[in-house]
């Protein structure tokens, strides 16, 4: 669409894919009262079944006001930020909703960082409470920052406590090295059990407000260094609603599969609160199992199943795949990577489920557009904004201009899930919005019918000799081989054009090309800047946390090579 501007002429009015209408207003509304009011609708419905123990919307709701009692009467106060190094556990609605409730302020922390990386973060937000799991790395993280005066207290929960009776036993007799020693005795170190005991007084009553600031979600890594993201109860709850109400089928069974971690923006909008508004369950995978997973959907006969591409591949290589029934399967919703066309198709030929492609940033609480469930849905494209989002392209170097008819902008938007700003950085605020939009650093275009296709990252792009050249197309090209399960394109340095384009890919199981031949498939087919420099195949490309391809290693890599090759001074 690039010749309008969709702000003073907004094509999703009369083109909107999604049900309902795109200019709908979601009013104020504070995770609490989100939260309270599906346990009042759906006391006895089930919300969470963690590998066959379920728990019923009212027994949550109890634990968590015993969660927020305990803790206002352990001295947090409003504001106090608390953190959540878990998986995905039972412990994570109760401690998560619990301390929204207190008036605290979540920090997600992933499992899977380091010590240096966790007590970074937590003196970067502030953290002064920690809740964790008696799984021994992560409670040896935990306690080795109690120890160190990083932060004050950690609550313990039992990985094993939340299992059927049964699991529960064998779990404890043939698992005991995954079960770490916890002392008594610490008044630092307090179990969630004590937390959520019957003596416990009702939870105070702490008032909150919409803009208050519910979570600090730090940025994901594929370059830079994460900030914190300020999300408010306003930008949460209005995504969750976004996201529910482009489900055609609200009246309809609400099964899915929490195999995304919780600590992702992704699965905290799409898995936890958009199903806790919903009234429906969430069957937890603790960490993503490509076999647990197959078997999840089949046990209790899930209706949708969010992901990011690497996890549809990897359930496509698992051997039950084949003996694996999807037929409750509603939607696949894939988010946080761009979505290979040839994947989408052979997830959908051997499943018969549909995949849907969104988009979302961790500064917009997790989604800011998808295609349809049903309609027309685009393949490579990431869909229509949701319901109350604003969207237009701006130039590429002055953003304060509207991108040039024809050509590709950024992606700027505007809407309830928003976030406040960035913590403890307000000058990095001044250089992320527009006005009122959020610059999202990547580069798009937007159809006649409000379709949004992601060319690629700003700062991905490659300079080759003054011509901008983008990873992303030369990434496409290579998933067009069959040989190819999955690639990353970069730039290096290269002394005539300044930068040159240089591939990465891993092969499907098989194939056996090797860099130079794919590389001569490849170039001919890409413009004279485009080619690429070399292809180099490897057994694995590097990842984020949350399974998503990432670049920053890669580069770091090819930096670290020329400085090895150049003479020292």
């Amino acid at each position: 669409m690039s010749n309008s501007d969709p702000l003073s002429d907004p094509i999703w009015r009369t083109h909107y894919a999604h049900p309902g209408d795109w200019d709908r207003v979601f009013a104020p509304l504070t995770i609490p009262q989100m939260f309270d009011a599906s346990v009042a609708a759906y006391p006895d419905a089930i919300l969470s079944d963690f590998l066959g123990a379920q728990l019923r919307y009212a027994t949550i709701g109890v634990l968590v006001d015993r969660f927020a009692a305990a803790l206002v009467v352990q001295g947090l106060v409003k504001g106090d930020r608390v953190g959540l190094y878990l998986p995905n556990v039972p412990d994570y609605l109760i401690a998560y909703y619990g301390a929204l409730k207190a008036g605290a302020i979540i920090v997600n922390m992933s499992p899977l960082y380091s010590r240096e990386e966790l007590t970074h973060q937590v003196r970067d937000s502030g953290v002064r409470l920690m809740v964790t799991t008696d799984v021994p790395q992560l409670y040896a993280t935990a306690s080795a920052l109690l120890d160190s005066g990083v932060i004050e207290r950690i609550v313990v929960g039992s990985l094993s406590g939340w299992l059927p009776l049964g699991k529960r036993i064998l779990f404890r007799l043939f698992k005991r090295g995954q079960i770490a020693r916890i002392p008594t005795g610490n008044p630092r170190i307090v179990r969630v059990s004590a937390m959520i005991d019957p003596t416990q007084s009702d939870a105070p009553v702490i008032a909150v407000d919409p803009d208050d600031v519910a979570l600090i979600q730090y940025t994901g890594g594929t370059t830079g260094v994460p900030k914190g993201a300020m999300l408010t109860h306003q930008n949460l709850t209005a995504n969750a609603r976004q996201v529910h109400a482009i489900d055609p089928h609200q009246e309809m069974p609400d099964r899915i599969v929490g195999a995304l971690p919780f600590f992702h923006v992704f699965a905290n909008t799409c898995v936890l609160n958009r199903t806790v508004l919903s009234g429906g369950m969430i069957a937890m995978v603790p960490r993503f199992d490509a076999g647990q997973v197959l078997a999840t959907i089949a046990r209790v006969k899930a209706t949708a199943l969010p992901g990011v591409p690497t996890m549809y591949q990897a359930l496509l290589d698992h051997p039950k795949m084949g003996t694996t029934s999807f037929a409750s399967l509603r939607v696949c919703i894939s988010g946080g990577a761009p979505l290979a066309g040839a994947l989408k198709q052979k997830f959908e030929a051997a499943t018969g489920a549909h995949v849907v492609e969104g988009y979302g940033l961790t500064e917009s609480a997790g989604v800011v557009s998808c295609n349809p469930y049903q309609g027309a849905n685009k393949d490579g494209t990431i869909g229509q904004p949701v319901a109350g989002t604003l969207v237009r392209l701006v130039d590429r170097e002055d953003p304060t201009r509207p991108a040039p008819p024809g050509e590709p902008g950024e992606l700027v938007f505007e809407g309830p899930q928003v976030m406040k700003g960035y913590w403890g950085r307000p000058e990095t605020n001044a250089e992320t919005f527009v006005g009122r939009a959020l610059r999202s650093g990547d580069v798009a275009t937007i159809d006649a019918e409000g379709y949004i296709r992601i060319v690629d990252r700003l700062k991905d792009m490659i300079a080759v000799g003054g011509f901008k050249v983008f990873p992303s197309q030369i990434e496409a090209m290579l998933y067009r081989n069959p040989a190819v399960k999955e690639a990353i394109v970069i730039g290096i340095a290269d002394d005539y054009h300044g930068e040159v384009p240089k591939a990465f890919v891993t092969l499907n199981e098989g194939a056996s090309m090797d860099g130079a031949a794919l590389k001569a498939w490849l170039n001919p087919q890409l413009g004279k800047h485009e080619r690429v420099a070399a292809v180099d195949v490897r057994a694995e490309l590097p990842k984020t946390l949350v399974g998503k391809l990432s670049r920053k290693e890669l580069v770091a890599e090819e930096r670290a090579k020329i400085a090895q090759a150049s003479p020292s001074s």
